[in-house]
């Protein structure tokens, strides 16, 4: 059984994302022919490819990365996250509203401007689409070292990338941002997509529904079709801790940074994310929604700069000289 793609999944993706329409098999096959032998012909709903094979999904993200990114070579490690692109490019083009909301409309291009993945991960999937769609330059950062290897590589096989994006190894698990932000760095952003699971039970029962959902009449099995090594699924606590502590973390480098930012996956995280933000004294604070189909997100989002400090960073970082 493969998984429905509807039309109004799509629509509610950023105006901006490129992914709205429905998954075009002729066009991507011209740019990755293996994605032949995983594409499924359903005679009411047209091609699609089985959601519940992490084969299947893989090979998906390599033709769309190819496709609409330019991404010649990609691949990750077994087992690893394999996220969903639509939803990533959403995370992106979001981001780049709040630049422009805070630069006259106008959202500031290219490599000068630097962004902070934080848990970059072995698919490196964010730096790839936001140099692609606005030229920004990125560090990723990871407390996985397999990871690290695998977005180096990525980078590496992609020869145009090589000067623009930085991955690096954080080595302590209790660290957000020291050890990775190097003394005299400037980010103008700042971006995470946190683990939300508090255990590896809880991310196994998330697993067990999300595949009963794709599987409702095959036997029930733990899998997670996009995949995940534990620091990328589940920390203590849960989203609600790691955020609490990038809040934390991130007010010891106000300064450093114009957009710290967030996904929450829980609209029940909200209240202690915003009681954290107003405990360290964020001067701002954007919360935007994101929507795909059913699944409902939103990015969280805080800056400790005044509106004096916000005038002089867009003078200095995003003026372009005439």
């Amino acid at each position: 059984m493969t998984q429905k793609q509807s039309l109004s999944e799509k629509e509610d993706l950023h105006p901006r994302n490129k992914h709205r329409a429905r998954y075009d098999f002729k066009s991507l096959l011209k740019s990755c022919k293996e994605l032949g032998e995983f594409i499924l012909v359903d005679p009411e709903n047209g091609e699609s490819i089985d959601f519940s094979d992490p084969a299947a999904v893989k090979m998906l993200n390599k033709a769309l990365l190819k496709h609409f990114y330019g991404v010649e070579i990609w691949d990750i490690p077994a087992t690893y996250l394999c996220p969903p692109i639509p939803g990533r490019a959403d995370y992106i083009h979001y981001m780049a509203d709040l630049l422009a909301s805070c630069n006259e409309g106008v959202v500031p291009i290219g490599k000068r401007v630097s962004c902070l993945d934080i848990g970059v991960g072995a698919n490196c999937v964010y730096p790839l689409i936001g140099n692609k769609e606005y030229g920004w330059s990125f560090v990723g950062s990871d407390v996985d070292q397999v990871s690290i290897q695998s977005a180096k590589k990525i980078i590496k096989s992609n020869g145009a990338l090589k000067d623009v994006v930085d991955c690096r190894l954080q080595s302590s698990k209790s660290r957000i941002y020291r050890g990775v932000v190097r003394p005299g760095e400037w980010f103008d952003l700042s971006i995470c997509n946190p683990p939300f699971h508090k255990s590896l039970a809880d991310a196994q029962e998330r697993a067990k529904r999300k595949w009963k959902n794709l599987n409702p009449k095959k036997e029930d099995k733990t899998i997670l079709n996009f995949g995940g090594q534990n620091t990328e699924l589940w920390c203590e606590g849960g989203e609600e801790a790691f955020v609490q502590k990038m809040i934390e973390q991130s007010a010891s480098i106000p300064a450093t940074c114009f957009w710290f930012s967030t996904v929450l996956s829980k609209k029940s995280s909200l209240p202690i994310v915003y009681k954290t933000l107003k405990t360290f004294k964020a001067l701002e604070v954007q919360t935007i929604q994101m929507s795909q189909g059913q699944k409902v997100s939103r990015i969280v989002a805080w800056t400790f700069l005044t509106k004096e400090q916000q005038a002089e960073w867009r003078r200095k970082r995003w003026t372009v000289k005439k």
